[in-house]
């Protein structure tokens, strides 16, 4: 019986390759469990007494070796050349013990359990990738991006068809959290095109896909690989994008990149026959095939969806992505009678309730619509209710037809909603303060085909509302919502007691007494945005009384205080807001002890309100264009080590900074920046009046960290600090300098120096620029605006900047006296994605006209202001049919070819929701020595026409806005 037992034992010699220390040990099989790795990893060699039987049984590389006729079969000792620690582990995996397997050690130990041909190790590796390959939630996902591009090239240089299959579903389902990780750039083609073919491919957009693969291929071609290489290599790729999803504005900006120039024009023709331009009658949109190309990709793994400028989405096409494929043809037919429809009417609700099954998606919590004119809220309403039951964030932002009486409806389909954005742009009439010399409001008809002049207006259409119940809303932006009255904040207030945050920014029409008496009935309130509103005293008496609620009561500092909303605050912004008089101010400033953010811009604050403040919290603070000293701001400095943003422009008593019982010693702003210095450290600063260049070097330990910065009217900086500038604050993306003295060895100091610079604006300063400033080429550069630092520009220059800054997508040019009507085409076919145009005083360029500003499909913001008189009078009706996204324009009908301009009725109109038109009258003036008189254009007003979801406003001022 002995000489059985010791004829099946054998021992395996295994050398260490990384031993620390020398020598080796002996371990016995039978006593596996209780091995303890740390220890016998440490010599340099480690034999193993195991049993040749099980060895046999469970290791065909061992079947082989100990059963056959090779001469190691007989030996009692074999030696094993492989890594230690996994071989260790396939013998604790053929003695039934638990192994532990992670992305880190997986292709280890599942090729060393190929070559020694464990069974039982593979199969427990092949089920432990299936089971984590299974997560899609990025909290649970345990294989890296490398570990997984590793195991697929592992999978298919094996033939183990399970794991590419895996590894190809895996990324499809993570494919957002994939786009993040600096390893997307090395995935493999094949890998990458599988997963964008497959079903559960889980993207936010088609435009984050469509980010994502451009990245991708442009990390993979070199820079001088030929075009035709390039589309030949990865041109499959390129093709599973689906083109009329793209928002505009994407699609618009990426006509001039080398290998999706041609998608992007045919996306541009796709959104526009979608759009029916031009007109349905006469383009089959949605053909007679396959409809995939309009599905928006839903899987059961989506947790956002965005769609977010596309002005050609409609109800129609969010329907058909969500339904499933058993509806066939019919769901077809019914889906091109609504996307063929313009008005959604009762008979289409019919249709949209009669459609069914639809499939929900519930993991769906966020939808993005903004910058969407074309949707039908009503039916939107429905698809929503219908396709994400577990809605909880809307963010729905310019679509001013979204009325706030369709809250009732909306709150009633998606009863989980918590957070709505209803942004829509602010009124111009706001941004500073005018002289208004008229204003009438006229209610708007449903529909209409006609256009009228500017002296006309039209008839009445009323409305009714009553709010449901908002007992989940947390959150409710209505920021420019003009069409906000009193008796609507009093139903949201009725029902909203969980709002904890609000903002009502430029809603001119609710009053005092309206925002306090919502916010006596909030009283989870903690974030409070009102900037230019009628936000006052009664207000401010809401914010300060005790909550009734509220049994008991603070002790702080051995004073006992009552529970007020205002003590719970983290954001308050009342900027702007002139009802609130300095001793409303000191009252509710002394009473913020845990503010976050505070905004305090253009009011009546005074020093008192600030030395009241005794919070340490403040991480944003805004106090530009008031009347504070230097001591009071360094008072809320010194106690606010958090502060990352800063906005003193336009505060002129800064330099004030004489000591105060109430603050430190300060004898110049100097020392206000030491403190500064020393105690924070800043990311957003914008600076004026006071600050010179030795203020600013005494600044730069707090801006060392700053991303924007802003030099405004007062401030004074020298060619030697601007030239540090892009070495101290080595992070800054935004640079905005006003009224500084400035030359090209700065400009290209600065261009040289932060490549990703994403916004530069030089506005009316002096000094020696010219165009070799400018000549660098800077990729990510967004924003440019030069505005009177250019009159040299001609159309040569112009069209190197396109070259150098091809990126734009807003363009600022004022004072550009050499232009001409060719610097139109040069704008336009440079910049196609342009979305924000402003030419004023710029030679002749609209001489001709600006036809070829069409061109800029996705244009939401166009001004263009003495240019030459060549603007036909139904300019605007053209834009708002051509340019889909078009919401602000101002124009001078000193421009006018006809001296004046059409302005498109209410539901013509489209995007449109503000437009400025500035007049000029002529004053007869002479030169006494030359006895020579000429006539100079003077401004004489301007009309601001603003639409809502209730009414055109029009209103005259005596200000040019």
């Amino acid at each position: 019986m002995a000489s059985s037992i010791d004829h099946d034992l054998v021992i395996l010699s295994c050398a260490n390759s990384n031993p620390t220390e020398h020598g080796e040990t002996l371990i016995s099989i039978t006593d596996i469990q209780s091995w303890d790795l740390s220890t016998i990893l440490k010599y340099q060699k480690l034999k193993i007494q195991a049993h040749r039987s099980r060895l046999v049984e469970q290791s065909t590389y061992f079947h082989g070796l100990l059963s056959g006729s090779f001469s190691e079969s007989n030996l009692e000792c074999v030696s094993i050349q492989w890594n230690l620690e996994n071989f260790v582990t396939v013998l604790k995996s053929m003695y039934d013990c638990t192994v532990d397997i992670t992305s880190s050690n997986f292709l280890s130990l599942f090729e060393t359990a190929l070559y020694f041909g464990t069974e039982r190790l593979i199969q427990s590796c092949k089920n432990w990738f299936s089971e984590v390959s299974s997560f899609s939630a990025p909290y649970l996902l345990e294989v890296p991006l490398d570990d997984l591009i590793n195991i697929w090239k592992f999978g298919v240089e094996h033939a183990i068809d399970s794991i590419p299959e895996l590894c190809v579903s895996y990324l499809a389902r993570n494919f957002m959290w994939a786009l993040s990780s600096k390893f997307f750039k090395d995935i493999p083609y094949n890998l990458l095109l599988c997963s964008i073919k497959d079903p559960h491919l889980t993207v936010t957009s088609e435009m984050h896909l469509s980010e994502g693969l451009l990245f991708w291929i442009h990390a993979n071609t070199k820079q001088s690989q030929d075009l035709t290489d390039i589309e030949d290599g990865f041109g499959d790729v390129l093709k599973q994008i689906r083109i009329s999803l793209l928002p505009l504005w994407f699609a618009a900006g990426k006509r001039r990149c080398p290998y999706f120039s041609e998608l992007a024009d045919e996306s541009i023709k796709t959104i526009f026959r979608l759009l029916k331009i031009p007109p349905m009658c006469s383009i089959d949109v949605l053909g007679t095939g396959d409809l995939d190309h309009l599905k928006i990709r839903l899987t059961e793994y989506s947790k956002k969806v965005d769609i977010s400028g596309c002005p050609q989405m409609k109800p129609a096409i969010l329907l058909l992505s969500a339904a499933p494929p058993s509806c066939g043809n019919n769901l077809q037919k019914s889906t091109k009678q609504l996307t063929n429809s313009e008005n959604f009417s009762p008979e289409q609700n019919g249709i949209l309730q009669g459609l069914h099954p639809t499939l929900s998606f519930h993991s769906v919590e966020k939808v993005n619509i903004s910058k969407c004119p074309r949707l039908h809220l009503e039916a939107i309403i429905e698809c929503l209710s219908k396709s994400f039951p577990s809605l909880k964030n809307l963010k729905a932002a310019y679509l001013p037809s979204f009325k706030v009486t369709m809250l009732e409806r909306l709150l009633e389909k998606c009863p989980h909603l918590s957070e709505i954005d209803l942004t829509v742009d602010l009124s111009p009439l706001i941004a500073k303060e005018v002289s208004a010399v008229s204003c009438t409001a006229a209610i708007m008809p449903t529909r209409s085909k006609k256009s009228f002049p500017v002296g006309s207006s039209s008839p009445n259409m009323a409305s009714s509302y009553s709010v449901a119940s908002l007992t989940n809303i947390t959150k409710l932006i209505l920021e420019g919502r003009t069409d906000l009255s009193d008796s609507d904040l009093q139903d949201i207030s009725a029902f909203c007691g969980s709002l904890q945050y609000l903002n009502l920014k430029g809603c001119t029409s609710v009053t005092d007494v309206g925002i306090s008496n919502l916010v006596l009935t909030c009283h989870k309130l903690h974030s409070l945005m009102v900037c230019d509103t009628s936000f006052g005293i009664n207000s401010v008496r809401a914010l300060c009384s005790p909550i009734e609620t509220c049994d008991s009561s603070i002790v702080h500092s051995g004073k006992i205080y009552l529970h007020t909303l205002v003590r719970n605050l983290q954001i308050l912004h009342i900027g702007g807001c002139k009802g609130v008089d300095q001793q409303s101010l000191v009252e509710l400033i002394s009473q913020t002890k845990t503010l976050k953010s505070l905004c305090l811009r253009s009011t009546n604050l005074v020093d008192d309100a600030v030395y009241s403040y005794s919070g340490s919290s403040l991480e944003m603070l805004d106090i530009s264009n008031t009347r504070i000293s230097g001591a009071a701001l360094a008072h809320i400095i010194h106690g606010s080590p958090a502060l990352k943003t800063l906005n003193v422009r336009g505060c002129k008593n800064l330099g004030k900074c004489e000591s105060s019982s109430n603050s430190m010693d300060f004898s110049s702003l100097q020392s206000l920046c030491m403190w500064l210095a020393d105690n924070c450290k800043l990311e957003d600063i914008a600076l004026g009046w006071g600050f010179s260049s030795f203020s600013l070097g005494a600044l730069r330990p707090a801006i060392m960290s700053v991303r924007a910065i802003t030099v405004g009217l007062g401030a004074s900086l020298n060619e030697e600090v601007l030239e540090l500038l892009p070495t101290t604050c080595s992070l800054l993306e935004s640079i905005t300098l006003c009224f500084q003295v400035i030359s090209d060895y700065i400009v290209m100091n600065i261009l040289a120096s932060l490549k990703h610079l994403h916004a530069l604006a030089l506005c009316y300063c002096l000094g020696d620029i010219s165009m070799s400033g400018l000549r660098l080429h800077m990729p990510y550069l967004r924003t440019l605006r030069l505005e009177r630092v250019a009159p040299w520009m001609n159309n040569d220059d112009l069209l190197t900047l396109t070259q150098n800054f091809e990126n734009l997508v807003e363009l600022s040019l004022i004072g550009c006296r050499l232009l001409n009507p060719d610097s139109i085409d040069i704008i336009s076919n440079g910049w196609p994605g342009l979305i924000s145009i402003h030419l004023e005083d710029c030679g002749e360029v609209t001489a001709n006209g600006i036809s070829s500003l069409f061109n800029c499909r996705a244009l939401e913001n166009l001004l263009l202001r003495h240019n030459g008189s060549g603007l036909h009078r139904n300019l605007l009706l053209d834009a708002a049919a051509e340019l889909p996204m078009l919401r602000q324009v101002s124009l001078d009908l000193c421009d006018a070819s006809d001296g004046d301009f059409d302005i498109p009725e209410y539901a013509d109109r489209c995007s449109l929701s503000i437009v400025m038109i500035a007049r000029c009258k002529s004053k007869k003036s002479s030169n006494t020595g030359f006895a020579k008189v000429h006539r100079k254009l003077l401004h004489n007003g301007t009309l601001v026409l603003s639409w809502n979801s209730k009414n055109l406003i029009r209103t005259v001022v005596k200000e040019r806005l």
